[in-house]
């Protein structure tokens, strides 16, 4: 399996992956039943052509829930179109319709983790933030004719305060990992 997909894939294993579809506009991609949540661009493939990354979602309306606190959710799930731009069309690389949680989940005590997806330095950067108990993200590379897992980073926090960073490199298949001794911290800079 393909390793962009292999974090996805995981969880969600309906995924398309590297099909020779091509259309005229972004949203010709736009599967039936869905809209686009949030849209994406940058060059992940290093041709200086601005791709395009669709993030979609769903709207069965079966999936509207009435919340007794929070009102009407909608838990439709999220998903993701990878499109490369070949100048006169774009062409599907990764097609996965609900990898990703809805924006409106329960949190428990706490808001549920906020999905950010961004395209830094050509790397596509799957981002999951938590408020003050920190975050965790995945960034993909595309290579060798595959989106791979380049690193992965990880932030757990107390309020302010840095507990805990985790910081992998699957290039140079190095893992940094920093924790914090100070158990007295209180705000951020009193890590240690």
């Amino acid at each position: 399996m393909k390793n962009l997909l292999i974090i996805i894939a995981i969880f969600f294993p309906s995924i398309v992956y590297g099909q020779t579809k091509q259309e005229k506009e972004p949203s010709d991609f736009l599967p039936t039943g869905y809209v686009i949540f949030e849209k994406i661009d940058g060059d992940l493939n290093k041709d200086s052509l601005v791709d395009c990354v669709l993030i979609i979602k769903g709207t069965d309306k079966s999936k509207i829930i009435k919340d007794e606190y929070r009102g009407e959710l909608d838990r439709n799930r999220r998903g993701i179109i990878v499109l490369f731009n070949r100048n006169s069309h774009y062409e599907l690389a990764v097609k996965n319709n609900d990898c990703f949680s809805s924006e409106n989940e329960d949190g428990g005590v706490y808001y549920a983790p906020e999905l950010t997806l961004e395209i830094y330095k050509g790397n596509l950067k799957i981002l999951y933030g938590h408020g003050r108990y920190g975050y965790w993200s995945y960034t993909f590379r595309f290579q060798n004719n595959d989106f791979e897992l380049i690193g992965y980073d990880l932030s757990a926090n107390r309020g302010p305060v840095v507990n805990k960073t985790i910081s992998i490199n699957f290039l140079t298949k190095k893992k940094q990992i920093n924790e914090n001794i100070n158990q007295n911290a209180e705000v951020d800079g009193d890590e240690v």
